[in-house]
This record gives C-alpha cells, sequence and structure tokens, in this order.
C-alpha cells in the first residue's frame, strides 16, 4: 500500500530479492516535491501515476517480477478483493482511515500486514496477525482511534534516508514473513528515532476490549451463530 517514501525501497528490495509477484496500489501522481525521498520515480515521472512509475522502474531492476498496478484508492469497499490476491500485505499509507481499512481486512482475511509509519526523524515498525489468536495484537490494539492529524510530509519535513532506512526495514519484515523464518514482530513494536540512532523494542499487547479482535467482537460472533 502506497508507492511513496516508505513504499520505494520496500518494493525495489522486494523486486531484486525475488518476489515474484507484487501489487502496488496508490492514487497518487508524482509531484516534484516527492523526489527527495520517493526513490522510484524520477524527474522525468513528475505528473505520471506514481503505480505507473513505480513498475516501470521495478521493470528494469527485475524483468522477471510480475507487477500488478491499482491506481485507486483503498478503502473499506474495495480492500478485501485486494488483499485476497497476496500473501502479504505491506502498509506504507500516510493516512489513518487507509490504515484501518487495510488493518480490519487483513485481520479478517487472515493476512500478515507488515505496516511502517514515519514523521520526521520518528518510526515505528510492526508486523499484524491478530488472526492467530492470543497473544496476537491487531493494529486497532495499537491505536485505536486516530489522533489528531498532524502536519503532512511537505510542511512537517521527511527525510530521504530515513525513509528509506524504515522501507528497508519494512521490506526484511515481509521476506522473513514469506520464507518464515526469524522472529516476528507480532506482539512488539520497533520505534526508531533516527536523530539518536537509536531503536527501541516494545512490547504491544492485545487489547482484550479491541473493536477489532477484542473478546466483545468475538463472544457476538458467536452469539450470532
Amino acid at each position: 500500500m502506497g508507492a511513496g517514501g516508505l513504499g520505494s525501497p520496500l518494493l525495489s528490495y522486494l523486486a531484486v530479492g525475488g518476489v515474484g509477484t507484487l501489487g502496488i496500489i496508490d492514487h497518487d501522481r508524482v509531484e516534484l516535491s516527492n523526489l527527495q525521498r520517493q526513490i522510484l520515480h524520477e524527474t522525468a515521472d513528475i505528473g505520471s501515476l506514481k503505480v505507473e512509475s513505480a513498475r516501470d522502474r521495478i521493470e528494469e531492476l527485475n524483468p522477471d517480477v510480475t507487477v500488478h498496478t491499482y491506481p485507486e484508492r483503498l478503502t473499506a469497499e474495495n480492500a478485501a478483493a485486494l488483499v485476497s490476491r497476496y500473501d502479504v500485505i505491506a502498509d506504507g499509507s500516510d493516512n489513518f482511515d487507509t490504515r484501518y481499512a487495510l488493518a480490519d481486512t487483513c485481520y479478517q482475511a487472515g493476512k500478515p500486514l507488515v505496516s511502517a509509519a514515519i514523521a520526521g526523524f520518528s518510526g515505528q515498525l510492526s508486523t499484524f496477525k491478530a488472526y492467530l489468536g492470543e497473544p496476537h495484537p491487531c493494529y486497532r490494539c495499537f491505536c485505536p482511534e486516530a489522533p489528531e492529524r498532524g502536519p503532512s510530509c511537505a510542511i512537517g519535513g521527511v527525510t530521504g534516508a530515513f525513509a528509506g532506512a524504515l522501507g528497508s526495514l519494512q521490506a526484511l519484515e515481509v521476506i522473513k514473513e514469506l520464507l518464515g523464518i526469524g522472529s516476528s514482530l507480532s506482539g512488539s513494536i520497533l520505534m526508531v528515532d533516527g536523530l539518536t540512532a537509536t531503536t527501541r523494542t516494545l512490547r504491544l499487547p492485545r487489547d482484550p476490549a479491541c473493536k477489532t479482535c477484542g473478546e466483545p467482537l468475538r463472544h457476538a460472533a458467536r452469539l450470532v451463530k
């Protein structure tokens, strides 16, 4: 989800790493202000759909990768059809409506969601697999309600090198999930501070009152049955 500052390094490393099929959903077009951090796109791509620019660059990196493009907004209405086509979902979106729609759909579909976010020099990364049951949390366990909207990338600023670093870590987590190796970030969240070059891994418990994966929802489902 997204072919921007996080999606650019993520897609690049998945492509050169040999992931055979990639799907990209993004409704935006390339702007000049994107180029300092969205390295899949070039000056000549300004005005083009990001999914098309990203596809062209991926095909240059690895022509054996099949790339499907979706130049549209992801919504609660179309998310299920998109998610059902892929084994692992990666979220690099920049708004909470999209994040919640994607996270809820991944939970319902039983698909792992590798989610990253960045603001200024602060970043976070986690994998959500609440469909496995306890003790795995979902995205709403971490962020039950959308916070007040902060400044956009254009106003708040995002350093390209930091977006590249976090997007690369996100690609690593996707590869781990595809191969079933290493320790998953499910149940924890990696916090990255670009200014101090430090990381912290915090435990992320499942919320029994979560409206997506919590006990009230499961009890209601049993009553309906």
